[in-house]
């Protein structure tokens, strides 16, 4: 039993090792180009060798290009920027949306939950020219707002946050109430600490949608104020001709906050998501 248990494993153990090695082997690659210079990323491409993944002249020339030619630091100061806004006032509208679909009884709550749910199943791309004629209506247009406000309302975000409540029991809230404790006073200090995997789901998730957003800034906003990430690493790419050092570098360093973002942030996440019912 014990020798059949140890082949299993380890045959998972290879398998998953071959399915992690497509993934890796492609982003080192990208990372040791980006650290070498410009005229020589080729040199080792093919066929693979240690020196494809681990550059004989080490150089930041690429990343020095990006940050003081290019300004990439000021998109990545305006993914920042939009990214932490949408996700804090996504976190507060979308709790409170989830608080009252789970706990609060009124005409058309059905109905309301179900437009919730038609939200996420529709893709963005059907909605951005009704969705920028109402920002240009309103005149956010070329603005932060523009970036940012679209992102808050996230029906996803309000699904988790009511599958969450609805675990909290009634009579908590019951006993608050009998407290003399208001609504506003038991969102605040009973259910948002208790549904701190929803919240850390929702940070993640919200900030990968910003921060990997590219159609939408591209059709809300057109001055290179605004320009964020995506934007700026898509720049690099063009029919005519690639900067591919700049690519790389750009990427790399544009991928770099999510990354820290999600391992400070990964226990919580997982949890959240397995909390939930919403597993692949």
């Amino acid at each position: 039993m014990k020798k059949s248990k140890g082949v299993k494993n380890g045959t998972l153990f290879v398998v998953l090792s071959a399915i992690s090695a497509f993934f890796i082997i492609p982003l080192a690659w990208i990372l040791s180009s980006s650290l070498r210079p410009a005229g020589s990323l080729y040199q080792y491409a093919n066929p693979l060798t240690w020196r494809t993944f681990f550059p004989s002249a080490i150089t930041l020339e690429n990343y020095r290009k990006i940050f003081v030619d290019l300004l990439f630091g000021r998109a990545l100061a305006n993914s920042l920027i939009v990214s932490f806004a949408t996700v804090i006032l996504s976190v507060l509208v979308s709790s409170m949306a989830g608080f009252a679909l789970a706990k609060f009884k009124f005409r058309g709550k059905n109905i309301v939950f179900a437009i919730v749910l038609i939200t996420f199943m529709v893709p963005f791309e059907s909605i951005v020219i009704p969705l920028y004629v109402l920002v240009r209506s309103m005149r956010l247009d070329n603005s932060f707002a523009a970036l940012i406000v679209p992102g808050v309302g996230n029906g996803l975000a309000i699904f988790l946050f009511k599958q969450f409540f609805e675990e909290v029991p009634n009579e908590l809230l019951e006993a608050a109430r009998m407290d003399a404790a208001s609504w506003l006073r038991i969102y605040a200090q009973i259910l948002l600490p208790v549904c701190m995997p929803a919240i850390a789901t929702v940070v993640v998730m919200t900030f990968m949608f910003q921060w990997n957003s590219l159609f939408w800034p591209l059709v809300a906003t057109h001055s290179s104020a605004f320009e964020v990430v995506q934007v700026a690493i898509a720049t690099n790419r063009v029919t005519e001709d690639t900067s591919w050092a700049n690519l790389f570098s750009s990427a790399i360093a544009g991928s770099a906050p999510p990354v820290i973002l999600f391992f400070f942030l990964q226990k919580y996440f997982i949890k959240g998501i397995s909390g939930t019912g919403i597993t692949g």
